[in-house]
């Protein structure tokens, strides 16, 4: 059988002249198989080590890890400022007695006079005459009133000349007091308020004077600031 030169001889055989072969690693001597003889071909040194090869792509994200203890507590913060105070801001108390004060009736479209003045807390809540009252700051007032009268009539609470008409209050028959309560809001500083009989009406009001005995009798116009 003839040689081929192109076929690799198997690793640890040589060509039968006993020259050793090239060497190629596991691949064997390039001669014809059936005229080498074994053991003579040696292997060659390891060669240097290749490049590095690309980056792998990046593996999947790995499950999440079971959570951690709770950390400590931290300082508790700074004492925040005081916040304002609630309840009452200021109030005063404005009166009449009669007899005395309001000798003449109060025509329609005229305010009731509250000439003297009772506890107050402060400037903010006074008078500008005797019968009209400045609410300097703007906020919301509770506001109560009494007066006797003689007749059946009504009255109701303004500001800065505007009939209030959810203030309205009166008594069809009787002889018992006009009583009113509310509460008043401003929208500009130093609004002015007054306790007036009705400009719709058609009677002007008699402020009874001795009311129910001998003593002179009051009407009462207490504003108190709630917020």
């Amino acid at each position: 059988m003839g040689c081929d030169d192109n076929k690799p001889v198997p690793y640890g055989y040589t060509m039968p002249s006993h020259q050793n072969c090239n060497q190629y690693g596991t691949t064997g001597c390039n001669c014809c198989p059936s005229q080498c003889t074994k053991i003579l071909c040696q292997r060659g040194a390891t060669g240097p080590t290749g490049p590095a090869g690309p980056r792998g792509a990046v593996g999947a994200t790995g499950p999440t890890g079971a959570t951690g203890a709770t950390g400590a507590t931290g300082a508790t913060g700074a004492t925040g400022a005081t916040g304002a105070t609630g309840g009452i801001a200021n109030y005063a108390d404005f009166y009449a007695l009669m007899p005395g004060d309001n000798a003449a009736s109060v025509a329609v479209g005229g305010d009731v006079d509250f000439p003297q003045d009772g506890p107050t807390s402060a400037t903010t809540i006074t008078r500008t005459g005797v019968d009209t009252f400045q609410l300097a700051a703007i906020g919301t007032y509770q506001v109560l009133f009494q007066v006797s009268v003689d007749e059946a009539g009504q009255l109701v609470l303004t500001l800065d000349g505007t009939e209030l008409a959810p203030t309205v209050v009166g008594r069809a028959t009787g002889t018992t007091q006009i009583v009113g309560m509310a509460l008043v809001t401003t929208t500009s500083p130093n609004s002015i308020l007054t306790v007036r009989n009705p400009a719709g009406n058609s009677t002007a009001l008699t402020i009874t004077p001795l009311a129910g005995g001998a003593s002179a009798v009051s009407a009462h116009l207490v504003i108190i600031q709630i917020a």
